[in-house]
């Protein structure tokens, strides 16, 4: 069983995935499977097929593919999140806050042992190229009654809370924050896939580090503060 377990919406599933074996052979399969084959190839009866279970017994966790997408993401925002409260822990500077949450958005992730069923390497990459599946729908309006996108949204104020401590006077720090937060998809699947959209190297072994550097350049100039 993971020793860390984070508690999402229950709106987004029928029963827990986390509170079973099967649940969480079906949370760590279908990241393998949508991180290969995209999510657009992905269903339930060709990851039932993978784990050995009748398609019935997904639905007995997730009504479908999109909730089970949402899950994920929900889960990766939130996983990011704990990430940057404990990187940050009794750091008082506001500008080195910061400057440790920019770089936690992009840096190479690695499968923890301490969450055995998420390889959290695989769910980023899954982030980058199909997070916007979750929102960009005609339902999207009641998916956010639901509650269901509060993971990005408590990710985006957390830091945007660090902005206006960095600068009180600053008016759009959700709004700099949140088109970061994309920017950092992009740049990555742009450096992979469409190399002629960015200057961020997929081969460099600064890749992570350069966006890194683009991103701050971008937030603390908008913010007109110089990075330590």
């Amino acid at each position: 069983m993971a020793i860390v377990s984070f508690q999402l919406n229950a709106k987004l599933y029928v029963r827990d995935p986390q509170s079973t074996q099967l649940g969480q052979n079906i949370i760590q399969t279908s990241i393998k499977m949508i991180e290969k084959r995209g999510f657009d190839e992905f269903t339930f009866k060709k990851l039932g097929l993978e784990i050995g279970s009748p398609e019935a017994s997904i639905y007995r966790y997730f009504e479908s593919k999109h909730r089970l997408l949402l899950y994920l993401i929900d889960w990766y925002w939130t996983w990011l999140e704990y990430r940057i409260d404990f990187s940050n822990n009794n750091i008082k500077d506001p500008i080195t806050r910061l400057s440790n949450a920019i770089r936690l958005l992009v840096e190479p992730k690695a499968f923890d042992p301490n969450i055995s069923f998420v390889d959290e390497a695989r769910l980023h990459r899954i982030v980058n190229s199909e997070f916007e599946k979750t929102y960009l729908t005609r339902n999207v309006d009641a998916d956010n009654k639901e509650g269901l996108f509060l993971p990005y949204n408590a990710l985006c104020n957390k830091i945007a809370s660090i902005i206006k401590e960095v600068n009180p006077k600053y008016p759009y720090p959700r709004a700099l924050i949140s088109t970061i937060l994309l920017s950092a998809n992009h740049q990555l699947y742009y450096s992979d896939h469409l190399p002629s959209l960015t200057e961020i190297k997929s081969d460099s072994k600064k890749k992570h580090t350069d966006l890194a550097s683009f991103l701050e350049s971008l937030v603390f100039n908008t913010v007109n503060v110089k990075i330590k």
